[in-house]
């Protein structure tokens, strides 16, 4: 292939450039020359699941796929929180308070439609021309402005206390670690998201997708 899209699923514990990079690799020794690949949209480390990765000529049309809408399944951890929502950051206790089953739902419906979310200071925004995230780690202060986003749909898979797992549609450019983190909040005991896998960009599937291996790639 030398130009068009590949779809893949990303294995957790890998960055979005660091799959991109291994694509790239592989593809260049096959043709024989420098390929041009770029992504379409970041997923963090501990996430897992589809990537849309741009070939050749196709790369001038990235910005295109990273504007669609995109479908996630997520399991929230509730009682503590994360310095990054997620696995890798610094955890504090919150509560020890068990919301029910309806308590849950009534906070879910809360976050169906148009909403502004504040994206987290862990993450690949620039600031001055600088990522975020880079800051952050540096120790400066980092204000991020909330934004308008939507979830189109916000479906309770799974409630077993302190796990939450949610299926969810959302537009483009929404976080599903500060999605956790409000949803937290607004039950009172805090939140951070300890599983994320992005299951459908629009159309594409992760049904569709290559995995790193099927690709003679060691993940």
């Amino acid at each position: 292939m030398t130009d068009g899209t590949i779809l893949i699923d990303k294995p957790a514990e890998m960055t979005s450039f660091g799959v991109v990079a291994r694509v790239r690799r592989v593809l260049s020794q096959a043709a024989g020359k420098k390929m041009k690949v770029g992504h379409t949209g970041t997923l963090d480390p501990f996430a897992t699941g589809l990537m849309i990765l741009v070939i050749g000529k196709e790369c001038k049309n990235a910005g295109s796929y990273s504007k669609l809408d995109k479908v996630y399944e997520a399991t929230f951890h509730l009682g503590q929180i994360s310095t990054t929502g997620d696995p890798e950051g610094d955890l504090t206790d919150i509560s020890t308070m068990q919301p029910t089953a309806q308590q849950v739902e009534d906070v879910l419906a809360q976050f169906r439609g148009e909403i502004l979310q504040r994206p987290p200071i862990f993450s690949a925004i620039k600031i001055d021309g600088k990522r975020a995230y880079k800051l952050a780690r540096d120790g400066q202060e980092v204000e991020i402005p909330e934004r308008e986003v939507t979830i189109h749909s916000l479906e309770l898979i799974n409630y077993s206390y302190p796990e939450l797992k949610v299926r969810t549609h959302v537009s483009s450019g929404t976080y599903i670690r500060s999605l956790c983190v409000d949803i937290g909040k607004a039950l009172e005991t805090g939140a951070y998201c300890t599983q994320l896998r992005r299951t459908k960009i629009s159309e594409y599937d992760i049904a569709d997708a290559k995995l790193l291996a099927d690709l003679g790639i060691d993940s």
